[in-house]
């Protein structure tokens, strides 16, 4: 028995040696640093593997039978992995456990060597946590190797064969609590395949799961090998073989060496903008400099090299000092006043408009020609009285004016010596309260400078 036990080790362990051959390199992700990551954290796997009494944990005596045989199992499992290394497991098993050589009769005697028992599990199903040992690599983010512990609590339905054991009572869906417990290790093919290695202890409930009432609660092994396929997003990574280590290790090393790199280009800009100042600086220098010693720089110097001494406009060039013109002052006559108060006093328009009357021609002539002689500036002043709207007289008195200007310019009069300006009722002389008052107000004054 020993002999065969030692064989199906050896086998699985061949199993994790040609899983390793096919392991895939895990290479770097190519992913944002420091962002959030997804991770598949669901999984389900199948197994198969043997089934024995003997464990670690059973005495000489191999519990109530003292040859326990190997037979084959099966299972499967759903895994949820919420931390890294902490996940919840529900299993499923179903196989045979056999045993032969009863402890309770004669040893070495042909009853004994005759007696034996198997227990089919016909179905049995546990929910257990997974400790995983996280991924403490520098390197590699995705863990190839991932050990684990298993502990929980679980309830099968099983059934009894014994033969030739006195002691010993053949049951039938015989129901037991079990708690298993276990160890293995996971094989990352890749993001979504892992190899599983597992063994582990079922301890009974009950002390009668081989048919037999021992003194002790009935236990089995069952070392299995698995494949396990985790669910998830397509180029994410297993929670349970992640390292965040080697992870934040990676991304400190892109983002120093980033920070590097900008700061060689701030390096390199910031001599450049060094030479580039100081190319500017000695320009400037150049630039307002004052070569010829004229107080203008050399930028705005558009006549370089003038002689010492020489005085000079804004742009560096010779100043030309223009001759001294001398203006004859204009001297208003009282003969002069003569005629322009009679233009004033011979001045008539057509009632409400700004038709001059033809017998005003004449005196506006002599007007016309006193400013064309004597190159006089005048001011004409036009006002009404305050019949109408204040609006339709201001326009009325500006419109007599211009026309007074209009037939002067007419007359040879320099159009720019001449302004003409309306005040409407605004500037009466009498009252306008009288007809008499009324027509003082209704003027057009002439003023010589």
């Amino acid at each position: 028995m020993k002999l065969n036990f030692t064989k199906s080790v050896l086998a699985l362990s061949l199993i994790g040696l040609s899983a390793t051959a096919v392991a895939q390199n895990t290479a770097t992700d190519s992913t944002n640093r420091f962002q959030k990551r997804e991770f598949r954290t669901w999984s389900i796997g199948l197994n198969g593997g043997i089934l024995t009494a003997a464990t670690p944990f059973n005495n000489v005596n191999n519990g109530d039978f003292k040859s326990p045989q190997i037979s084959w199992g099966y299972g499967a499992y759903v895994k949820k992995q919420i931390l890294a290394g902490f996940g919840i497991q529900a299993d499923f098993m179903a196989g045979t456990v056999k045993g032969v050589r009863a402890n309770t009769l004669p040893a070495g005697s042909d009853a004994q060597n005759n007696s034996s028992y198997v227990s089919r599990i016909n179905w049995s199903g546990d929910l257990s946590a997974v400790f995983t040992v996280a991924n403490l690599s520098l390197n590699q983010k995705r863990n190839f190797l991932a050990p684990y512990l298993t502990a929980g609590a679980g309830y099968m339905s099983s059934a009894a064969l014994v033969r030739n054991t006195p002691d010993g009572n053949t049951t039938n869906y015989h129901n037991n609590w079990f708690v298993p417990i276990g160890a293995g290790v996971k094989l990352g093919l890749s993001r979504v395949i892992n190899i599983d290695l597992g063994y582990s202890v079922s301890f009974m409930k009950s002390r009668d799961f081989d048919g037999v009432v021992g003194p002790l609660n009935d236990r089995f092994a069952y070392a299995h090998a698995g494949i396990e396929i985790a669910l998830g997003k397509k180029n994410s990574s297993q929670l349970q073989n992640f390292s965040p280590i080697a992870a934040i290790r990676e991304e400190s090393a892109a983002e120093s060496n980033e920070l590097r790199n900008r700061l060689a280009i701030s390096e390199q800009q910031r001599l450049h903008d060094e030479a580039q100042y100081a190319a500017a600086s000695a320009q400037l220098a150049r630039d307002m400099a004052d070569d010829d010693m004229d107080g203008v720089a050399n930028k705005y110097d558009k006549c370089p090299n003038t002689p010492s001494n020489t005085v000079v406009d804004g742009a560096g060039c010779p100043l030309v000092v223009p001759a001294r013109i001398i203006h004859e002052k204009v001297i208003v006559t009282e003969e002069d006043r003569k005629v322009v108060g009679e233009a004033i006093r011979n001045l008539e328009f057509d009632l409400g408009k700004a038709t001059i009357k033809e017998r005003s021609f004449p005196t506006l002539d002599r007007v016309a020609g006193l400013l064309v002689q004597k190159n006089f500036s005048l001011k004409l002043a036009g006002h009404t009285d305050n019949s109408g709207s204040m609006s339709l007289n201001l326009a009325l008195s500006k419109d007599r004016a211009e026309a007074v200007k209009a037939y002067l310019v007419s007359k040879g009069a320099n159009a720019s010596t001449i302004e003409a300006t309306g005040y409407g009722p605004n500037q009466p002389i009498a009252t306008n309260k009288t007809a008499a008052g009324r027509q003082q107000n209704r003027r057009v004054e002439f003023s010589l400078f």
